[in-house]
């Protein structure tokens, strides 16, 4: 039998506490372990040097910025993989997990060359079945390949309001600003559902049209000069919708206006900060260019980044190239009046 020892907190409790007490440990350890935990994490505080950066969007001190804000980055990566759950319904029945893979001919004078064979065959039938007798892969999608593509839909609902969220905590990194995750997070939601459902569905609509067209314009891209000229008229919309986007959000969480004023204030100032979009451009050139290597050289890397941290970091520069423009025309001459 152990000593007692009066200094243990435990020799004066009962089994019953003791096993309360037990279970509680229990859950403070898991809850350190929770992934939920560790993205919702609030900030270490904010130093002086930050608050300077904030004043000096160079550069140079984007890098500095995203060094100092890498578990942030992390976090925010994390939150918008899993709020936007429904990408992967749209990731699984793109497997062919569920799909019925079969093969069909590849040129329509197949079938009637296979039953002219049926009927008499001739060198001439045999040299022509080896011609246009080819097979295709083909892939039929199942009932549960259109559930999950149904599923997927509501992306509609998710993207808006996760964008708007990571947006205005990124708006607080840019600027310098103490972060505390979670509330700030659900806060920006809570604030703007609305308008961040419309602008959501509307972002994700306008990505959608552009990208169909591209796909289509190329595709058709030699049969007529109208063709080719719709191909490059899609491709530079995609491109200015590109610039647009980062103003869009950041006006949204910052200031209470129209969606339509919202798009107008975006188009002028992706005139106004053509300096900064044009950097913004190449350095998200130069990271999925990267990203590319990394798939060529080694695929599993390449796989694991995105999930890591690739779209968090490509959204914060979309906000280090952005604000500083909205606050030197719409913030600063507030406060100077």
């Amino acid at each position: 039998m152990p000593d007692f020892n009066p200094n243990n907190p435990r020799e004066n409790l009962s089994l019953d506490e003791i096993e309360e007490q037990e279970q509680a440990e229990k859950k403070a350890k898991k809850a350190k372990f929770n992934i939920f935990n560790r993205a919702f994490r609030d900030g270490q505080g904010v130093s002086k040097e930050e608050i300077a950066i904030s004043k000096n969007p160079t550069l140079a001190n984007f890098f500095k910025l995203t060094g100092r804000k890498i578990n942030q980055l992390l976090s925010l990566n994390l939150i918008m993989i899993v709020g936007n759950f429904p990408i992967f319904f749209f990731l699984l029945s793109m497997t062919g997990y569920f799909s019925i893979h079969t093969t069909s001919p590849y040129y329509a004078v197949c079938a009637p060359l296979r039953g002219a064979m049926l009927f008499h065959q001739s060198p001439a039938t045999a040299a022509l079945w080896t011609l246009y007798g080819k097979q295709a892969e083909v892939t039929v999608h199942t009932t549960a390949d259109k559930v999950l593509l149904a599923m997927t839909l509501l992306l509609l609902v998710t993207f808006g309001p996760v964008r708007v969220g990571i947006t205005y905590i990124m708006r607080k990194m840019f600027c310098g600003e103490p972060i505390f995750m979670k509330d700030y997070f659900f806060y920006a939601i809570k604030r703007d559902w609305k308008r961040a459902l419309l602008v959501g569905i509307l972002d994700l609509g306008v990505i959608g049209i552009l990208i169909y067209d591209i796909i289509f314009f190329r595709m058709n891209y030699n049969l007529s000069m109208l063709m080719s000229v719709m191909f490059f008229m899609s491709s530079g919309l995609l491109l200015l919708y590109f610039f647009i986007r980062p103003y869009l959000y950041l006006i949204l969480v910052t200031f209470t206006i129209s969606v339509p004023k919202m798009y107008k204030n975006s188009i002028y100032f992706t005139v106004l900060g053509l300096k900064r979009n044009l950097m913004l451009l190449l350095g998200v050139a130069a990271t999925l260019l990267l990203e590319y290597l990394l798939l060529s050289v080694y695929f599993p890397l390449g796989v694991i980044v995105p999930f890591v941290i690739l779209p968090s970091f490509l959204m914060f520069m979309g906000v280090y190239a952005a604000y500083p423009k909205i606050k030197q025309y719409m913030i600063d001459p507030f406060y100077e009046t």
